[in-house]
């Protein structure tokens, strides 16, 4: 699984500037670039929220101070990004979550204390835009009455990664098929799963691709610990 050090250590660019030169990489400047443009909409006396909705719920790996169930409107969850590395291989790319556009989203925002934000907030960066698959953005959301701010990682449609709306058969196969260096589809799917049902979330989307990929997989599945809402 992938760790906080590999995240402090920028093992991720790293790695793939060695062994995967054929993954699109992000230039470091225009890497920054995204990451400052961010920030310039952020107040520095203020915590900043991010937006979880797939892994960053179970393996978040920065610090947070407080976390809370939550809704946005206008984007939905969906399998719609290869993963050629992480869940999958370039021969067999597997694929991995994304927020697209349309419906609503029910999932985790994190809190990271001001003092810490440009620190922890880089660590979240070098795990997610170090290909480019994702364009960050600030989204509104609902947690109860309490209305937050967020920062969320949209797909970038024009990607090469993007896959779109893809057939339900070929998503269940190919998260059923699929590895990569941090482990299968099939268990991404089933983490994701189980820590927003922790939360009380029901997805079911999520749900039946994961009642046909059990089938196809005889239901092999390793849970892990997840975070507690509020913890």
């Amino acid at each position: 699984m992938l760790t906080r050090e590999d995240l402090e250590n920028d093992t991720l660019r790293k790695n793939r500037e060695l062994n995967y030169r054929s993954l699109p990489l992000v230039p470091e400047s225009e890497f920054i670039a995204s990451f400052e443009r961010i920030l310039a909409d952020w107040d520095s006396t203020q915590d900043l929220w991010v937006f979880a909705y797939g892994s960053l719920i179970w393996n978040p790996l920065f610090h947070y101070i407080e976390r809370q169930k939550v809704t946005i409107h206008g984007f939905h969850r969906s399998f719609c990004l290869r993963s050629r590395h992480g869940r999958g291989s370039v021969e067999e790319p597997g694929l991995m979550l994304g927020l697209d556009f349309g419906g609503c989203c029910n999932g985790v925002a994190l809190r990271i204390p001001a003092a810490e934000v440009r620190h922890e907030l880089m660590l979240v960066w070098r795990r997610e835009m170090a290909i480019g698959s994702y364009a960050p953005r600030w989204i509104n959301a609902n947690a109860g009455d309490l209305k937050l701010r967020t920062v969320a990682f949209v797909v970038n449609h024009v990607h090469p990664h993007y896959a779109g709306k893809l057939p339900l058969e070929t998503v269940v196969k190919t998260l059923a098929t699929a590895k990569g260096k941090f482990g299968s589809g099939a268990d991404y799917l089933y983490q994701t799963v189980d820590c927003l049902a922790k939360h009380g979330i029901r997805d079911s989307y999520l749900t039946q691709l994961r009642e046909r990929v059990m089938q196809l997989t005889h239901g092999v599945h390793h849970p892990i610990e997840c975070p507690e809402v509020g913890a």
